[in-house]
């Protein structure tokens, strides 16, 4: 394990339990926090105890988390009592399926319970993937960012995992994830990936397979883009519904694949690009299981999605990992017709948008870039950045004094430094 420009990379092998525990002692600190964090934000804009969220992600999870699975979860725990602190298997789960449980389950339970408490944002990563034609050397290039709220943003971690079984993978993830969370990784298969949400979904299937287990089991075991899909598809809960973007840089062919919860999106080429900004592309998904209303350019996944295309078309022929980089840190508005930061640019800043249409100043944005392009997956290798994508730094307090309306975040929102970019290597001493 070491720290590495606001990132902490970490290297874990062996069988489930066993690399558990490695990940759960050496990141015992930093999963102590998260755990914190996560609690407090849930009980905040819930109103329910995090025990009773736990119980029931134990109910409906746990049936369908299979062995391996729930092996290192277990490992995760066991390493993070060893060095000093308490949880439980149960809480664990919780908090792998925080995102399903948070902005996928609860929000269907409101209804039931007739509660009208606002739904958090689920506007979130700017994603490319792109090939052929498009692309300098016309082999793939694929970049992404994560976009959320600010409190959440602990996803500063890049795990290299070396199963018994299975593929190496490399990945972003969050301290004492089995899965990653932003979904962005490479595997030694020779596949890359990323997501973005697909914004304004709404259905969940209690009995359905969770995300998290869905993703790590894909990543860990597919060798191509069709058993990659195939293992996203099968029991699908509908729970963090996402436009996938894949790529194989064995063959240079990428795809999209949308998984709502009853329809199912596949696109794939071997010249050609993929966006994603939150906005279903799928006709059937877009119009029966979201309420997005895709040519409003005042919201941030239209105005994302706008500008997506016309950097694509640009750049056509000429896209490399170092454009990449661009791209991530692009602060063009394109409902204003001009640079200004806010929720609407691909390097986003919620903080100083005071005019979003959900929440002005909302303590959020991008958090952090990633690109890889063939020649490095190939090396098992990716280049990223922590904190926004133009490196523009944020201070908590600063912010907090400017937007007291915010003040339920104090001790928990945290400040970040302005970082360059960096390269991940699987392998690291």
């Amino acid at each position: 394990m070491k720290e590495k420009q606001g990132w902490i990379y970490l290297h874990v092998e062996g069988g489930a339990r066993e690399r558990g525990f490695q990940h759960g002692y050496l990141l015992a600190t930093k999963i102590k926090e998260s755990l914190r964090t996560t609690r407090a934000t849930w009980e905040y804009e819930s109103g329910v105890a995090w025990d009773t969220l736990v119980k029931q992600a134990i109910t409906m999870f746990v049936p369908n988390i299979d062995t391996e699975d729930l092996d290192e979860l277990r490992g995760i725990t066991e390493g993070y009592e060893a060095a000093g602190d308490s949880s439980s298997v149960e809480e664990m789960i919780a908090y792998n399926g925080i995102i399903e449980l948070q902005s996928y389950w609860w929000p269907e339970q409101k209804k039931k319970l007739d509660v009208a408490s606002p739904d958090p944002r689920k506007d979130g990563c700017s994603s490319f993937i792109a090939t052929g034609s498009m692309t300098k050397d016309g082999t793939i290039v694929l970049g992404h960012n994560t976009m959320t709220d600010y409190v959440g943003a602990d996803c500063y971690v890049i795990i290299d995992i070396v199963p018994e079984k299975g593929h190496r993978m490399l990945m972003q993830t969050s301290p004492g994830w089995i899965h990653s969370g932003t979904d962005f990784f490479i595997t030694n298969a020779g596949l890359v990936g990323s997501e973005t949400t697909i914004g304004d979904f709404k259905g969940f299937d209690e009995q359905g397979i969770p995300e998290f287990v869905r993703m790590r089991r894909a990543a860990q075991d597919a060798s191509t883009i069709d058993e990659w899909c195939e293992i996203m598809k099968k029991g699908n809960n509908g729970g963090y519904a996402n436009a996938w973007l894949i790529g194989d840089v064995n063959t240079n062919e990428i795809a999209r694949l949308e998984l709502g919860l009853k329809y199912v999106g596949m696109e794939r080429t071997k010249d050609g690009f993929f966006v994603g900004s939150n906005v279903a592309e799928n006709a059937k998904i877009l119009r029966l299981e979201t309420e997005e209303h895709e040519t409003d350019i005042r919201q941030s996944s239209v105005a994302r999605r706008v500008r997506w295309k016309q950097l694509m078309q640009q750049y056509k022929g000429k896209i490399t990992a170092e454009l990449a980089q661009q791209f991530e840190a692009d602060h063009y508005d394109s409902y204003l017709h001009k640079t200004a930061l806010g929720w609407r640019n691909l390097c986003a800043h919620g903080d100083e948008d005071s005019l979003d249409t959900q929440l002005p100043f909302e303590p959020g944005g991008t958090v952090d870039a990633k690109v890889v392009d063939a020649r490095m997956a190939k090396a098992m290798s990716f280049d990223a950045r922590w904190g926004s994508g133009c490196g523009k730094a944020f201070d908590a307090k600063a912010f907090l004094e400017r937007h007291p309306q915010f003040d339920w975040q104090e001790g928990l929102l945290k400040s970040r430094a302005s970082y360059p970019w960096v390269q991940f290597t699987a392998g690291e001493r």
